[in-house]
Parts: structure tokens; sequence; C-alpha cells
């Protein structure tokens, strides 16, 4: 009987935490988890390409991605940890863009 109850307990949680309170902004912060995922894919691939630790230009285009779309969320959430967070992480993610970039041009203007 207790483990019945425990299994409903866990299916009502379930429910309501993925189907009614499913609405467009539950679908954004997916959308963006999947994106900030996505980038330790590419650094992984990445790497096992080189056989060393890279990271790839599309690594810092996943993280700003994610992050900004994440860092949305957050503040519809209304949650300050998160928001701080992401906020930080989307001026490093910027910044690390531009290393990228400037290093691209280097690149081309050398060859």
């Amino acid at each position: 009987m207790l483990l019945v109850q425990l299994v409903q307990s866990v299916g009502d949680y379930l429910h309501d935490v993925f189907i009614t309170q499913l609405d467009g902004w539950v679908v954004l912060g997916f959308v963006a988890q999947v994106m900030f995922t996505g980038r330790f894919v590419v650094q992984w691939i990445a790497s096992e390409r080189a056989g060393r630790s890279v990271l790839p230009f599309a690594f810092w285009t996943f993280s700003l991605g994610g992050g900004t779309l994440l860092l949305i969320y957050a503040i519809y959430r209304r949650d300050p940890v998160f928001i701080a967070g992401q906020a930080l992480s989307t001026f490093i993610y910027i910044r690390n863009l531009q290393f990228a970039l400037r290093e691209r041009r280097a690149n081309r203007a050398v060859t």
C-alpha cells in the first residue's frame, strides 16, 4: 500500500512538473538547456578528433546562445541566483567569442 502511494505521488509530481506546467517558457528553458548541453558535445567531439583538449568556436557560440536563453528564462522565473550566474557567464562567453574571432581573423591574415 505504501509503495502504491509513493508511486502515485511521484507520478502526480512528474505530471505536474512536466505536463501541467508546460508552457512556452518551459519550452524555451528546455531549448536553452539543449543548446547549453550541446556545447559540451561539440567540445568533446573536437577534442577527440584533435587528440587533445580543444575549445572550438562552436563551443562559445552554443555557450552564448544557451546561456542567453537561460538568462531570459531565469529573468522570467525571477530567480536571483540563476540570473546572477547566467549574467556573468554571458559576459564571459561574449568575451571569449571576441578572442576567438580575433584569432580567426589573425589566422586568415597569415594564410
